[in-house]
C-alpha cells in the first residue's frame, strides 16, 4: 500500500499488515499513519490525495470559524476510531488553491476521497459518532 508523507511528500510503500505498527516515512521519519489528523497545505494536498491508497477524509476549515473549532475534537476522535482512513485538515484561508479547486463554499466542509477522486461531501459540524457513520456509509456505498 502506498502512503504519502504529509510532511515531505514522499510516497512510501507499506505492507497493509504493517499499518498498525506505526510506519514512518523513509525520507523524513514522520509517522505515516497517525491516529490523528495531519495538516495539509497547497503544496502537498493534491499529491497526498492522489497517491495515498487509503481513503482520505479532509476537513476544510478556517481559524476564524467557531463551528470548525467546535468540531475539531470530534474530527480528532473519529480519526482515532477509523484507522483505515487517513484524516487531514486544510486551513482554507492559508491554502486557497486546495479550497478553490475543491469548490469549498462553506466551512466546515468534509470531503472524502478514494483513489484521488471525491466520493462524498458534507458541510457543517457533526459529532464524532455521526461523522464515523457517515464515513463508513460512504465507503460501503462507493
Amino acid at each position: 500500500m502506498h502512503l504519502v508523507c504529509a510532511q515531505c511528500g514522499a510516497v512510501n510503500r507499506v505492507p497493509e499488515e504493517r499499518l498498525g505498527d506505526g510506519p514512518v516515512c523513509a525520507k523524513c521519519k514522520t509517522e505515516l499513519a497517525p491516529a490523528h489528523p495531519v495538516a495539509l497545505n497547497d503544496a502537498r494536498f493534491f499529491d497526498y490525495i492522489a497517491k495515498t491508497e487509503q481513503p482520505v477524509l479532509v476537513d476544510f476549515w478556517a481559524e476564524w470559524c467557531g463551528p470548525c473549532h467546535a468540531m475539531a475534537p470530534h474530527f480528532q476522535a473519529a480519526a482515532a476510531a477509523l484507522p483505515g482512513v487517513r484524516f487531514a485538515k486544510v486551513e482554507t484561508d492559508s491554502n486557497p488553491q486546495a479550497s478553490v479547486k475543491n469548490r469549498i463554499r462553506s466551512i466546515p466542509t468534509l470531503v472524502l476521497y478514494r483513489g484521488g477522486a471525491e466520493i462524498a461531501r458534507r458541510s457543517g459540524a457533526m459529532p464524532a459518532a455521526e461523522l464515523q457513520r457517515w464515513v463508513q456509509g460512504a465507503l460501503s456505498a462507493g
